[in-house]
């Protein structure tokens, strides 16, 4: 099959029936009926013998109590608003008390909840008789348990009635004593209540027709979603905007995207997405959402918001953040920098939602009109332990810090390229998930390597946000300045227009379906580079961070599994990039027993350890050097196309399929290589310059089909099979599998 094309779904990926999966970090209690909270986000899989269905509804039951329960005394009360106010709890005994509110259509929260623990035998109990009575059923407690009451003293709890109840089909909830079948405290249901839900609103208006959409919901106080969006991202500087006033005006606010950013919008083509109103701000506080135009004063597409919207409360924390420098910019919904110029220096704060073993980065552009990284020169900050990093870093390739030909290209410090560390440091903390550093720098310095801060007008600016790696260096990072985010460091109006940090539970994308090569006839590889393909790609695959946003893709797949034969003849063609002056284009393939590769940056310390099986000869001298470095294959994103938005593909077919397909000039390499007995079980194939770009090689005896169909059948991973009788094979296992329940 030619690699130009991967169609979808293609008779090369076998994928296994979701109905007998479920993911293996859910407890089996779930698949039984029982609530309980994950201990893990893995996406391995195990088998279940319960339907789908069920299960799928009752991991959203138990989700929505565990979010619930864990968040909401911190959450609610960052902008005030709870939900739809029922009343006060009537106490009749054991000083039964609390206000009672509904959150959504089938859960309460109690505030304040008080009762003294002495009762015999209750419970929370509703029912739809006109008072509380035997007839009823019990609400299981905060915890999702249905366990005989303890004390409570001032206590904000949630309720979530069972079996899929609502809040409608029930008169009253008591805090009942089964024993002597009489309430301590109740509250009833007035006639005609309506639980906050979600409010479905018609589509954006436009007059300009550049805008459709299809339905807009008002989902909870802080979330919109706009239903297939549809726009074709030439209009400039467009932002989504909210304001206030019976119509959308220029004195709006812009709101990140979907993705967090705050830059122009790209092209949506019937795509659904969730907007989360920063800051302080909720639907509450604002009459209208917008598409607009902020450079021709346009309104592309707007809708009004009602008031007195009866929706849920947000489980959005609200983190507050600030300081005392008088000018501020919002880079992201996760990053934010301050400054103040005094003379020749300028004072920055970097402030960012990060991970504690993330960095941000922060500096000037390799252009004067474009952010490029390239070129560029940036501080690098990060937490280690309680101690504070702040380093000088020379951008001159998109690679971590590589050393070949006696130079040191990539991401470098500035000192290892013949600079000097040039920014001061003034504090450090972290602090509610928050980190906050502090520094000085001189306008302008003497180092050739530093791009001056200017001392007026606009400056194009860079920055990143990104994983460090096991030697606390940074990779390549996760969110950066794609698109133009000027700044003025000297304007005279000072200006801040920052908001507050906002953080709520994130699903983790459902990693692409990982590919095992397991072709026993098959004796030749092809391997190329392309992109990693963000959360769902090669780190979801591997479970290793990708430092270089490189992976090589073998037979046209991302980092597939390959079984092979011992004592058999294999041949890889490589075509990784020959060029050792620039790093990004320079990865020979080698074959070790460790997974992380870069051999060439390794000290001769590091090496000791590692054992080297192929890709890699010796000079006369004992120095090592690659032997298979071809020319450079390359998938790459097309310029439509944002690595931003990898995510968004939900299988590898389609992203592949997206993807552009470049050769330079030349031929490629031929790895070749006869694995042996002193070969071990799993060995690794990966770059000679690059860390994390690869991944496993199996070296079986016998490639035993029915082993790696098992195997692959446990990790709910996708097969490249060749033969007809490995289906079949499969086929009848799963048939036995299904008499045997």
């Amino acid at each position: 099959m030619s690699p130009e094309t991967l169609p979808g779904p293609h008779p090369h990926f076998l994928s296994l029936p979701p109905v007998l999966t479920v993911p293996a970090s859910v407890p089996l209690g779930i698949a039984e009926g029982k609530c309980c909270v994950p201990s893990s986000a893995h996406h391995s899989y195990k088998l279940c013998l319960v339907p789908y269905r069920s299960i799928k509804m009752e991991l959203v039951r138990c989700v929505w109590l565990c979010v619930v329960a864990l968040f909401l005394d911190v959450c609610y009360a960052s902008d005030g608003y709870v939900g739809k106010k029922l009343g006060e709890l009537n106490s009749y005994h054991h000083q039964v008390g609390g206000e009672v509110y509904a959150v959504n259509e089938r859960t309460l929260l109690i505030k304040n909840f008080m009762y003294d623990g002495n009762g015999g035998d209750t419970f929370f109990w509703a029912g739809s008789r006109p008072r509380p009575g035997p007839q009823g059923f019990i609400v299981p407690n905060e915890l999702g348990r249905t366990n005989v009451l303890d004390r409570y003293l001032n206590k904000d709890i949630t309720l979530t009635l069972p079996d899929y109840k609502t809040i409608t089909e029930i008169k009253w909830l008591a805090i009942y004593d089964l024993s002597r079948l009489e309430p301590f405290g109740d509250i009833y249901i007035p006639e005609g209540f309506e639980p906050p839900q979600e409010i479905v609103l018609n589509k954006l208006s436009s007059k300009t027709r550049e805008v459709k959409s299809g339905g807009v919901i008002i989902s909870e106080s802080k979330t919109i979603i706009i239903e297939d969006l549809t726009y074709n991202g030439k209009g400039g500087e467009v932002y989504f905007w909210v304001g206030v006033g019976p119509q959308p005006h220029s004195k709006g606010t812009k709101i990140p995207d979907e993705h967090g950013y705050l830059t122009p919008l790209g092209k949506y083509d019937k795509k659904t997405i969730t907007l989360e109103l920063p800051g302080d701000l909720t639907v509450f506080t604002v009459d209208w959402l917008a598409i607009y135009d902020i450079a021709n004063d346009r309104v592309l597409g707007s809708i009004i918001i009602p008031e007195e919207l009866n929706v849920p409360p947000s489980l959005v924390k609200i983190i507050p953040h600030s300081n005392s420098m008088p000018n501020c910019e919002q880079l992201h919904k996760d990053l934010q920098v301050s400054w103040e110029v005094f003379g020749d220096q300028i004072t920055m704060e970097l402030a960012g939602q990060v991970g504690e073993d993330d960095y941000m980065a922060f500096g000037m552009s390799g252009s004067p009109s474009e952010p490029v990284m390239v070129g560029g020169d940036a501080v690098v900050v990060h937490m280690d332990g309680y101690l504070g990093s702040f380093k000088d870093y020379n951008l001159t390739s998109y690679m971590p810090c590589t050393h070949l030909l006696g130079q040191h290209k990539g991401v470098c410090y500035d000192d290892l390229v013949g600079g000097a560390q040039d920014y001061q440091e003034f504090s450090h903390k972290r602090e509610d998930g928050i980190n906050i550093f502090t520094f000085r720098r001189r306008l302008t310095t003497p180092d050739p390597g530093d791009i001056p801060y200017p001392d007026s007008g606009e400056a194009m600016i860079i920055w990143a946000l990104g994983h460090l790696d096991i030697n606390r260096n940074p990779t390549m990072h996760y969110a950066w300045s794609k698109f133009k985010q000027p700044i003025e460091f000297t304007r005279k109006a000072t200006e801040r227009k920052c908001f507050s940090f906002t953080r709520s539970e994130k699903s983790i994308p459902k990693r692409w379906k990982p590919v095992h090569l397991a072709n026993p006839a098959a004796k030749e590889f092809t391997a190329t580079l392309g992109p990693d393909g963000g959360p769902r790609g090669y780190e979801a695959i591997t479970g290793q961070h990708s430092e270089t946003g490189l992976s090589w893709y073998i037979n046209g797949y991302l980092s597939p599994d390959i079984y092979i034969k011992r004592d058999a003849t294999y041949r890889i063609m490589v075509q990784g990039g020959s060029n050792p002056y620039d790093p990004k284009s320079y990865h020979p393939l080698i074959i070790t027993d460790e997974p992380r590769g870069a051999y060439s940056q390794l000290s001769d310390e590091e090496k000791k350890d590692i054992r080297v099986l192929a890709g890699i000869g010796y000079s006369v001298r004992g120095d090592s050097r690659a032997t298979a470095a071809g020319r450079l294959c390359l998938w790459e994103h097309p310029k439509e196309l944002d690595r931003r938005k990898d995510v968004e593909f939900r299988t590898y077919e389609h992203f592949r399929n997206a993807l552009h397909h470049e050769c330079g000039e030349g031929k490629a390499a031929v790895l070749e290589f006869k694995p042996n007995k002193s070969w071990p079980d799993t060995v690794y194939y990966n770059s000679w310059t690059g860390p994390n770009m690869g991944w496993r090689i199996h070296i079986l005896d016998e490639i035993n089909t029915e082993k790696i169909l098992a195997a692959a059948a446990s990790g709910g991973n996708s097969v490249h099979w060749s033969s007809l009788n490995t289906l079949l094979l499969w086929l009848t296992g799963v048939w036995l599998a299904m008499l045997a329940v």
